[in-house]
């Protein structure tokens, strides 16, 4: 069941993204390093998502 949404919501949140950066092609910047300060804070702490 956990597995089961954690990709749903990955793939909401990437239609969302993806939406977003059509409307406004400068919010592209922001998503990228949100998405990549997540990614290396996540792997420093060693978390499991």
């Amino acid at each position: 069941m956990n597995l089961q949404l954690h990709f749903t919501a990955q793939y909401v949140l990437a239609i969302i993204a993806g939406i977003a950066i059509l409307i406004t092609p400068k919010l592209l910047n922001f998503i990228v390093a949100i998405y990549l300060i997540l990614i290396g804070v996540i792997g420093i702490l060693g978390l499991k998502i």
